[in-house]
């Protein structure tokens, strides 16, 4: 439908702005918040319309000219098909999106709009309904209105609001009063002079990597260096986000490299200060990398299983969710609350000052400390939710578990020899018994022992056990983060017990390896497509047939100088290679998704 077309002064005609088809306002307000907990720079996926709704119009922000435009710089006004926008052009959407009435309407105010919403709303479909924020649209009932409600779109600078609408709405307090308020004009000079994202992106992992070399001399002006350049780093891994945002530049290949490139620039500064450490004065701070690294990675875990469990489940209330409601109405605990979870913000610049200023022994201290705490509020309040909630889960939310579960074939046929029906607290106790088992044994037993393998049996079979039946209890989205910590931790155990020259630096290169295989399933997921291909997951063995096979090379290999280290580093190579060489295949295939990375948690 051309927009252009009709009578542009006709009664309940849309009113719209600019050349682009762009609706705005005047107030200097923040755009929809929907997506804000990701700094990822893809594009969300539309809303589906009823029959018949396909040609809605949607209204978009300043420069918007693409189809699913990004709701943290966009509210979408949708329209009848049978209205008309301004005499400038409008854009086409996929999507439909009904306007919010504009204040000149009063409170009574109705459009066909409404009845759109209504008839979608009626069938069932999901309609999204983003907050106007720096927007403003109307359907004028009068030649009277409508020119109020141009001169409202005419007064807007558009280059103010596409500044504003290029930093997202919320975010950590390090990064907005810190880092935004001058990234958004590093983000328009790029622009200007024709540099993408995933440009940027990577100028952001090259500086990190760069930070991690500096780190790793060992020297006080290297510390020094290094934790200015993870600043640097934190400072572009801001900018090319704006910049999607600011030049509407969306891609796959862009998800894919923001999804991953945070962890990896994070976890490679970690091993440049343990590198640091040992050639300053021979302090061994791999075991704290390692223990960094595994905390760090858990809690990612916790909220996408969280996440993936609630977002769709049917009466979804809860008495503590209503007070962090509550609490979000007073200002200044919205910004206390940011900041305890330790978002990637105020993590990176205490480590960074830490750094610059202290021993890596003491910056891995402090941030252990920092983020089992954050770990420990966010946990305990997401398990006071769902005890708290009366939700039924979808199936669709279970499956999703299922995938986050990472089963292999050993539990899989534990799974389906003690088939059970669905239980409230089952999966999660079973989970929890076996990581503890397993852990307690491997520990206790220490480098060497065969104790050690008997646990990770017993943790396979009750990890199959777990997996036996859908995960639709209020807690079973606690599964998977147990799987995580069992089977990282019991190659922390092992390596740091070992006592083997460069057993601990092979760990950490096997469960970064693991790491982003679990990583690249919550990305795919979220993308709608599911996990990776089952025979992958059947090939590198699951998390307990992993957990299995290193317990098993640490009683074997315990009397050969370097055998368990060389185990290690065959182990962390040969699953690099699988995951990547599948990973990279699907990403840059047409068919990969974008998705949002860390939706729900401040990275």
């Amino acid at each position: 439908m051309d927009a252009g077309g009709g009578d542009a002064g006709a009664p309940g005609a849309g009113a719209a702005s600019s050349a682009d088809a762009t609706l705005r306002a005047p107030d200097a307000a923040h755009a929809s918040g929907e997506y804000a907990e990701s700094r990822s720079r893809t594009r969300p996926s539309g809303t589906a319309a009823a029959p018949g709704a396909a040609d809605a119009l949607t209204a978009a922000a300043p420069g918007e000219a693409t189809h699913g435009a990004s709701p943290d710089r966009a509210a979408a006004a949708g329209v009848h098909a049978d209205a008309v926008a301004s005499h400038r052009p409008a854009t086409q959407s996929r999507s439909v999106a009904p306007a919010e009435v504009a204040a000149m309407h009063g409170a009574g105010a109705h459009s066909r709009v409404d009845d759109l919403a209504a008839a979608l709303d009626a069938e069932g479909v999901p309609v999204h309904r983003p907050e106007l924020g720096v927007l403003v649209a109307a359907v004028p009932a009068d030649a009277l209105s409508r020119a109020k409600a141009q001169d409202a779109v005419d007064a807007v600078d558009d280059e103010r609001v596409r500044l504003r609408s290029a930093v997202k709405s919320r975010d950590g307090f390090f990064t907005t009063f810190c880092i935004s308020p001058y990234s958004r004009y590093i983000a328009r000079w790029c622009a200007r002079r024709g540099l993408t994202p995933n440009q940027v992106t990577t100028a952001s992992l090259l500086t990190a990597l760069i930070a991690a070399a500096c780190a790793a001399t060992g020297t006080r002006p290297g510390f020094v260096s290094a934790g200015v350049l993870l600043i640097a780093s934190f400072v572009l891994d801001c900018t090319d986000g704006q910049l999607a945002r600011y030049s509407l530049q969306y891609s796959t290949l862009g998800a894919w490299l923001d999804a991953t490139f945070d962890r990896a620039k994070e976890y490679a500064y970690y091993a440049g200060l343990a590198l640091g450490a040992a050639r300053a004065d021979g302090d061994d701070v791999w075991a704290l990398a390692l223990g960094a690294m595994v905390l760090q990675t858990c809690r990612h875990v916790v909220d996408f299983a969280f996440n993936e469990a609630n977002h769709d489940a049917t009466g979804n209330t809860s008495p503590t969710a209503a007070l962090s409601g509550r609490l979000d109405s007073v200002g200044w605990t919205v910004w206390v609350r940011r900041m305890i979870v330790l978002p990637i913000g105020e993590r990176w610049a205490m480590i960074a000052v830490l750094t610059a200023f202290t021993t890596p022994r003491i910056t891995f201290y402090v941030l252990l400390v920092g983020c089992a705490l954050a770990a420990c509020y966010t946990t305990a309040g997401r398990v006071l939710r769902s005890l708290t909630r009366r939700a039924e889960r979808t199936d669709r939310a279970a499956q999703a578990l299922a995938q986050l579960a990472d089963t292999g074939p050993l539990a899989e046929l534990v799974a389906k020899a003690a088939s059970r029906g669905p239980s409230s607290y089952l999966a999660p106790l079973s989970a929890a018994l076996g990581a503890a088992a397993v852990l307690a044994g491997t520990a206790a037993a220490g480098f060497g022992s065969w104790v050690p393998v008997g646990c990770a049996v017993l943790y396979a079979v009750l990890a199959g056990v777990a997996v036996a039946a859908p995960l639709k209890g209020p807690l079973d989205w606690l599964v998977p983060p147990l799987f995580r910590a069992a089977e990282y931790g019991v190659i922390l155990i092992l390596a740091a017990c070992s006592e083997v020259n460069g057993a601990l630096p092979a760990a950490f290169g096997l469960i970064a390896a693991v790491a982003y295989h679990h990583y690249d399933t919550v990305y795919r997921i979220r993308g709608g497509t599911g996990a990776p291909p089952h025979l992958l997951v059947r090939a590198i063995g699951g998390h307990e047939g992993r957990t299995v096979a290193v317990t098993v090379a640490a009683a074997l290999l315990h009397h050969r100088n370097q055998g368990f280290t060389i185990a290690l580093t065959a182990l962390a190579a040969a699953l690099a290679l699988a995951v990547l060489t599948e990973s990279i295949r699907f990403w840059v295939s047409s068919g990969a998704p974008a998705v949002h990375d860390e939706t729900g948690e401040p990275a």
